[in-house]
């Protein structure tokens, strides 16, 4: 757990080691897992270390960076919070799950949130594969998009694995699909009649693929 400010030296080399050797951005530091999703608006990633974040701010013009894990007490955390204002960024945490029925509440608040957000905007979680994954779908169906284009967010591409866990995320827009698409619009079915508890119970993950978005990539 890092806990620390960025004020001294010393707080910046802890929360680099933290950020690299705890929350394995030593990974990160070589695949960015960078996507756009809509053309010149919106982006997703995972993690953006303070130079990969400066970088894509000046390639793409970037006023906001959507930070899906939520406010964590680790290195990467600080350093991208600290990153973001001096890059001329507006930080805006949005957190989801990635192994748990989309919430109901969460979607309508990302609706709502996005609707008033500075464009272009770059949406990241740890690794960039589920939760960027489900917020980059919700994205493409705020923008009218279909069920089969926000599936096309939830990628073997992008790191994610729909038998494991994670797997859950596919079968929210799969239920759209299946239950409401041309029949109402999906905030709609979101705010009406999606039942959380419903697919949260539907729902089997493999256990091969979850042992190895679990233990092996200790996904978040």
């Amino acid at each position: 757990m890092f806990d620390r400010t960025l004020t001294t030296g010393a707080d910046r080399r802890a929360a680099w080691r933290d950020s690299l050797l705890v929350d394995h951005a030593l990974f990160r530091t070589l695949w960015t897992n960078f996507a756009e999703v809509v053309p010149g608006r919106v982006f997703r990633a995972n993690h953006p270390t303070p130079s990969h974040l400066a970088r894509f701010a000046r390639r793409h013009h970037l006023r906001t960076l959507v930070n899906l894990r939520g406010h964590r007490q680790c290195g990467s955390d600080a350093l991208s919070r600290e990153a973001a204002p001096r890059l001329g960024l507006a930080h805006v945490d949005m957190a989801f799950e990635s192994r748990g029925a989309p919430h109901r509440d969460r979607i309508l608040r990302f609706a709502g949130l996005y609707r008033d957000l500075a464009f272009p905007i770059l949406m990241h979680c740890k690794s960039g594969a589920d939760r960027a994954g489900l917020a980059s779908g919700l994205v493409l169906m705020f923008e009218g998009g279909t069920a089969e284009q926000a599936l096309a967010q939830l990628s073997w591409r992008y790191g994610h694995f729909n038998r494991s866990r994670t797997g859950i995320l596919d079968a929210f827009f799969w239920r759209y699909r299946a239950d409401a698409e041309g029949r109402l619009p999906f905030l709609d079915w979101v705010r009406d009649e999606y039942d959380e508890a419903a697919l949260k119970r539907d729902f089997v993950a493999g256990r091969l693929s979850s042992f190895l978005t679990d233990q092996v990539l200790r996904r978040e």
